[in-house]
């Protein structure tokens, strides 16, 4: 099937979108590294490749990197209000690249686009949620049955190819990027952590310092978080339903309350759950005059918006994306529209973070393809060699060196007999 022409709603912002890419490439040391190995190898020559990952500069360059490594590459957005049309308008400009995406896309819009993304007939997919790989199970499942392996993102995206794995029915590999040590460790932590208040302090031009601020979910993400806003000098309360995690939370100092009660004495809530309906109507009714709701999950229906407009006598823009609802006499304020935050109102991770992720894409991308047709239909751990070979170019990058263990040390942790 031919590709789509690309679908461009501001073509005048292309400049503005390459110089973009273009800083970001600047800061992504690991990608241009394996840039000039994919220039030299050719790893995807003569190969599709289909990426949906929030549209901004970083994303961009990870596909025009698939693409210098001899690929067909199809690029749209995993949520419609991250993506940026001044990165869609430079892409469209490339040459073996097709984009479908503009900022604030309609659900509709966004399905005919990651349609139009998969008509390139993929065999490699690059995914952020799952949606892709959804379609290619469901409706598409025809075009799904030539694709030799996923690479997975995000943890909705893991626990979505794991669910269908236990129900039989995952077609192709699904490789977790997500899992891996210099995803979760760097990305979830640090770049969810900093670019999250970054967002929100841009959004809103209020101090952290001295707030409570209430997270819904301590997993990597959610620690992160909850870390940072520790630092920049809030009261801190974290909401779980894992007990582990809740025990984790209290040890490193936080409180920990049922969301309702710490939604209640909240300045700030921000959900990091991947969970629906996080926060409901049970939840708005707590909340004090001039909360701040901010979601930093993948998907949107972390926060039920529509609820909290139905139950508003008022709604109107305080600043750019920053919405408030009306509450008899409370307003509550929502950052984003409720997506997430830290790209819908920001940049999205730094450079460096995103350098470390997309790495163990692109490697991962090209471990597809390397064993085309030999890795099993399931969800699959990123092998040791690449996680460890992108944490020693992420090294290599801070001018760093560690030590290694001598043979007899190596010979001492193997052996069960130790003197």
């Amino acid at each position: 099937m031919s590709p789509r022409a690309s679908l461009v709603a501001s073509p005048e912002l292309a400049d503005q979108g390459a110089q973009r890419i273009e800083w970001a490439r600047a800061n992504m040391p690991i990608l241009r590294a394996l840039e000039a190995e994919f220039r030299r190898d050719r790893p995807f020559e003569g190969m599709r490749a289909a990426v949906s990952i929030h549209l901004e500069a970083k994303t961009a360059y990870l596909a025009l990197v698939l693409r210098d490594g001899g690929a067909q590459v199809a690029v749209t957005g995993s949520n419609s209000g991250s993506t940026k049309d001044d990165i869609v308008a430079a892409l469209a400009r490339e040459e073996n690249v097709y984009v479908y995406a503009h900022h604030g896309a309609s659900p509709a819009a966004m399905l005919d686009y990651r349609v139009a993304a998969i008509e390139l007939e993929p065999q490699i997919v690059i995914d952020d949620g799952g949606d892709l790989v959804e379609l290619l199970h469901d409706d598409y499942a025809t075009i799904g049955r030539g694709v030799l392996g996923a690479c997975e993102e995000t943890t909705s995206g893991v626990l979505r190819a794991r669910a269908r794995a236990e129900a039989g029915e995952l077609a192709f590999p699904v490789l977790l990027i997500n899992d891996a040590r210099c995803k979760y460790l760097f990305d979830n932590v640090h770049g969810t952590g900093q670019s999250v208040w970054d967002a929100v302090m841009r959004s809103t031009n209020q101090v952290i310092a001295g707030k409570v601020v209430a997270i819904a979910g301590f997993g990597w993400c959610g620690a992160g978080c909850a870390l940072r806003a520790q630092g920049l000098g809030a009261r801190v309360i974290v909401s779980e339903v894992d007990p582990v995690k809740a025990a984790d939370a209290a040890m490193r100092g936080f409180d920990v309350a049922p969301l309702a009660h710490a939604c209640e004495r909240a300045d700030i809530v921000l959900t990091v759950t991947g969970v629906k309906d996080t926060l409901t109507p049970e939840h708005f009714a707590g909340m004090k005059d001039g909360t701040l709701v901010a979601n930093a999950g993948h998907f949107r229906n972390e926060v039920d918006v529509d609820a909290l407009a139905s139950l508003s006598s008022e709604s109107r823009s305080f600043r750019e994306n920053v919405t408030g609802y009306r509450l008899e006499d409370r307003w509550i304020h929502v950052l984003g529209d409720g997506n997430i935050v830290n790209i819908a109102c920001g940049d999205g991770h730094p450079a460096e973070i995103m350098d470390t992720s997309f790495a163990l894409q692109a490697l991962s991308a090209r471990h597809v393809a390397d064993n085309a047709g030999r890795l099993d239909a399931a969800p699959i751990d990123i092998p040791k060699e690449i996680d460890e070979r992108v944490a020693r170019l992420k090294l290599q990058s801070m001018s760093l060196e560690i030590d290694e263990l001598t043979a007899e040390q190596k010979d001492y942790l193997s052996s069960w007999e130790h003197e």
